[in-house]
């Protein structure tokens, strides 16, 4: 299904309101083992208790070298507002469940160990977070991290005054699509995506801007931080899926613009905005790097691009975490 979708004049998107060997004579130092591999050999021989002693003698060995990118975890750690951290629940029998609040977590894994992935809001306090795990037979628990402070740098527009100052027409149509989105957001579906396909695709080809988290400040009036990735690309440029997922909304959106979100599984979702044309439906599945809409300037923008946006537990996390360097 083709659609064309009508174009407005403005600017980006914002809503108001992480054994010794020897060759050739001389010794070479042992590979500090990784964690998993620490508690495959206790689940092995009953020593899961030994781990501190293993990785204090892990500490003293010479560092191991950069993960090439089909070792690389995904998403990368970054505890900090808008990062993604990766929780160790340790080892158990079958997957156990993880909220933050009552937010379910995406929780990947075997029964060697299983971690949680947690998106951490751009509002997020710095300081200790806690999540909760509940594995079977067991009593639940908490387990606190720490979210690290981050300073995003600002930028200050200036955009058609009926963009920020709304009237009570647009207010409206504004609220309806915000509870509609909401409604969105709050999906977490299965099948899990595995977590070794959790390394995206960028959707288009294009210059990547570092516009994520950006204190937007509108005509003099601050707005909530930009909460994707920016990337340039002329009108009608194909964009195509990072990852295997199905749809779960398009629309035409006062601020978005065409917009299209894909569900990834257990709560990964990703949303694309200021689309030209849509080629999808509500229900569609797509494969990894197949097209399904194309780059526009729909929406509030200054010009063509794709915004697009990575959504964790509800929450809107930096897309370049989960994209090779």
């Amino acid at each position: 299904m083709f659609r064309s979708l009508r174009t407005f004049s403005a600017s980006p998107p914002d809503a108001p309101a992480e054994s010794p060997a020897s060759t050739a004579g001389r010794r070479v130092p042992p590979r500090a083992p990784s964690r998993r591999a620490v508690l495959a050999a206790g689940a092995a021989v009953g020593a899961l208790h030994a781990w501190p002693a293993v990785a204090a003698a892990s500490a003293a060995a010479k560092p191991t070298p950069a993960p090439t990118p089909a070792e690389a975890v995904w998403p990368r750690a970054l505890q900090v507002p808008g990062g993604v951290a990766r929780l160790s629940l340790g080892p158990s029998a079958a997957r156990p469940q993880a909220h933050a609040g009552d937010v379910p977590l995406l929780v990947l894994g075997d029964p060697i160990e299983w971690t949680a992935l947690v998106g951490i809001a751009l509002s997020a306090p710095t300081g200790t977070a806690t999540i909760r795990v509940q594995a079977a037979d067991e009593a639940a628990r908490d387990i606190a991290y720490r979210v690290e402070p981050k300073r995003y740098r600002e930028q200050r527009l200036t955009v058609a005054p009926r963009t920020v100052d709304l009237s009570a027409e647009d207010n409206a149509r504004y609220e309806r699509e915000r509870a509609h989105q909401q409604q969105v957001m709050a999906t977490f579906s299965t099948p899990l995506p595995r977590a070794a396909d959790l390394a995206m695709r960028q959707p288009v080809p294009g210059r990547r801007s570092s516009s994520f988290g950006l204190r937007r400040v509108f005509n003099g009036q601050a707005r909530n931080p930009h909460s994707g990735m920016d990337i340039a690309a002329a009108t009608g440029t194909p964009v195509a899926a990072p990852l295997p997922g199905k749809v779960i909304d398009t629309g035409d959106y006062f601020f978005n613009g065409g917009t299209v979100w894909l569900d990834h599984g257990g709560g990964l979702l990703t949303m694309y905005c200021h689309l030209s044309a849509i080629d999808v439906q509500v229900g569609d599945t797509l494969a990894a790097g197949q097209p399904f809409c194309k780059v526009g300037a729909t929406g509030r923008v200054t010009g063509p691009h794709l915004h697009w946006g990575v959504m964790l537990n509800r929450t809107m996390v930096d897309p370049a975490l989960f994209l090779p360097a």
